[in-house]
This record gives structure tokens, sequence and C-alpha cells, in this order.
């Protein structure tokens, strides 16, 4: 049990910055407290102690701000952190060296007792700050889920999910690599600046625009050159053809957070 109760305490002091000592760790931590007091609940509740189990979920809840339902089964070395008004379901697993932020709710679309209604999360997976993860689906191993995402179906491992709902994005292995590398195995609020897809789509759309504007004005000042050299005849070149280069990509790119 102090074996554990070390361990759970190392986790934090490795995660979060602001964590100066273990002393400090152990008395006024939250999300400590919230899983402490769980993993009697969850034996109370396991053994036929439901009522018993529930009445300790329900003090932790009032204690610390964390709902967990004592029928949840977490792992080893989960930190909530601040994790104020988080919400975890009767049928979620959290694996092992998870991290999850405050507002998060791991929460069921059904409503059939006896079913797996709840998500379960890897190992080493990050739920960002206000995230739902709503369903009885798998998270990978090493997910990441981004800040107020809506989670509606299974994340595979080592992708991040953002966005509502959230999209699916999968993790370039080399960039993880260095990522992991400089951070010490460990990404902050699951979100890194690169994760949205609907503007790298539009990065793309913008750049491809841009690209067809070089093209135009190429031509156009080809087609000039060629009239140029006519020894007669009239130009063939509208006068209000583009010759140069007006669409200003950089400027969109900023609009839309480059």
């Amino acid at each position: 049990m102090f074996d554990r109760l070390r361990s759970d305490i190392q986790c934090i002091l490795e995660r979060d910055p602001a964590a100066r000592s273990r002393w400090e760790v152990l008395t006024c931590y939250p999300g400590l407290h919230a899983v402490v007091l769980h993993r009697p609940a969850h034996w109370c509740w396991n053994h036929g102690l439901r009522w018993l189990g529930r009445f300790i979920s329900h003090f932790t809840r009032w204690f610390t701000g964390i709902e967990i339902h004592p029928g949840a089964r977490i792992g080893e070395r989960v930190f909530f952190d601040h994790a104020m008004g988080v919400v975890v379901g009767e049928t979620a697993e959290i694996g092992d060296g998870c991290t999850i932020y405050q507002g998060v709710t791991l929460g069921g679309t059904s409503l059939y007792k006896g079913s797996k209604r709840h998500p379960t999360l890897g190992r080493d997976v990050v739920v960002s700050a206000g995230a739902k993860v709503l369903g009885g689906f798998t998270v990978g191993d090493g997910a990441r889920i981004g800040s107020n995402a809506v989670v509606i179906k299974p994340v595979p491992a080592g992708a991040t999910a953002v966005g509502i709902p959230a999209r699916i994005i999968q993790a370039d292995a080399q960039g993880r690599r260095e990522a992991t590398a400089a951070k010490l195995g460990f990404s902050a609020y699951g979100i890194t600046e690169q994760d949205d897809p609907l503007a790298q789509a539009l990065r793309g759309l913008i750049d491809n625009a841009g690209s067809q504007e070089h093209q135009i004005a190429l031509l156009w000042n080809a087609i000039q050159e060629l009239s140029d050299r006519r020894a007669e005849g009239p130009c063939c070149v509208p006068a209000e053809a583009a010759r140069t280069e007006n669409f200003e990509a950089d400027r969109l790119n900023e609009l839309i957070g480059k």
C-alpha cells in the first residue's frame, strides 16, 4: 500500500512543475486524495458493499470535487491534475500513467445496465481540460485528447483527438520521438500547435490558391512577351489581365492562427 502511495506521489512530482515536495503533494493535492479514497470504495463495490462504496465515493466528491464511481477501474500512477469537476462513470477504465485535467467527463451514451457504457483509456493517455469522452470504446495507449474535445469514437494508439466532434490526427513517428525526448515523455494538456486538422486543411487550400495565383501571373507574362514580339497586329492580352501576384497567403494564414 505504501509503495503504491509513493508511486502516486512520485508521478505527480514528475508531471507537475508546481509540486515542490512530497509533503505538499500528500496534503494539498485533491487528485491524489481522490485516487487513494477510490481504492477502498472500489474494494467495497466489488465485494458486495455497494452502498458503502457509493458513500465513500460521495464523500470523495464533496472533499475533492472529483466524482469517480466506485465501479470504475483506475490503474497505477494516474494523475488527476487540478481535476475539479471531473466525472468518471461506472464502467470506465483508466490505464496506468494516464493524466486527466479539470472538467473532464468519461461518460456514457447508453442507458442499459450491465453494458459497457463508458470509455477505456489505455496507458499514458492525456485527457486535456474540459474534454468529454462519451461511449464504451477504447482510447489507445499514448493517445491525447485536446482541450474541450468531444470524443464519440475510438482513438488509435498514439493519435490525437481535437474538436467537436473530435477529429483524429495520426501521430508522426519521428515528430513524436523528438517531442518525447524534449519533454521527458510527457506532453501537458495533450495538444500541440500543429494538431488542428481543420486549420491544416485551410492552410493547404490557401497555399494551393497562392500557387495558382503564381501560375496565372506567369502565364499572362508569357502571353505578353509573345505578343510584344509580334511585328504587327493588336495585342491579344486584355488590359485588365493580372500580371502580378496579389494573393496574400501569409495574411490569411495569420487569420486562421498559423
